[in-house]
């Protein structure tokens, strides 16, 4: 039985590695413009439900760390300086009115501080977590950071960065 050699469709030049990527990119961006026109920017006054729960949860830390310095707790057997519980309340609270009043920043340093936390569950999944409860634990905070850092990525958008005067 003799094989068949097959035959090669005649096409014009294949394109070259750089104009692949540049048809990808320019492909994104289309897919980028035609997801930002679909976004309804915020009204006068509006918050996504997101920033809401996340203003909620940045004032609870700093309430927290507020009355935990007052209450005594100690750290590694010594009490905190004042300075030490103050700088990360004030910045836990800043980040709570921030986003209360759906500042573009606040948002984005909230996405930061879940950003760290995502990579904490995973460093402890991969290397720390012994235990089914430690993994359970885990795999809930990352379930939960996850889910806020996806849910945070829509608001921001319609929130929009400010424009520099």
């Amino acid at each position: 039985m003799a094989e068949h050699p097959r035959k090669r469709k005649q096409r014009g030049a294949s394109p070259t590695p750089r104009e692949r990527m540049e048809r990808g990119y320019a492909k994104a961006e289309e897919r980028n413009r035609e997801a930002r026109e679909e976004l309804e920017p915020l009204a006068h006054g509006e918050r996504p439900a997101v920033v809401t729960v996340g203003a909620i949860v940045t004032a609870l830390i700093a309430i927290s760390i507020v009355t935990g310095w007052l209450a005594g707790t100690e750290v590694n057997g010594e009490k905190p300086r004042f300075v030490q519980a103050l700088a990360p309340a004030l910045l836990m609270g800043m980040m709570s009115w921030g986003m209360w009043r759906a500042r573009y920043w606040a948002v984005l340093g909230f996405q930061l501080i879940l950003v760290f936390l995502i990579f904490s569950a995973v460093y402890g999944l991969a290397l720390q977590a012994a235990t089914i409860t430690q993994i359970l634990a885990t795999l809930a905070l990352l379930a939960v950071s996850g889910t806020f850092f996806w849910l945070m990525v829509k608001a921001m958008a319609r929130i929009q960065m400010p424009t520099r005067e």
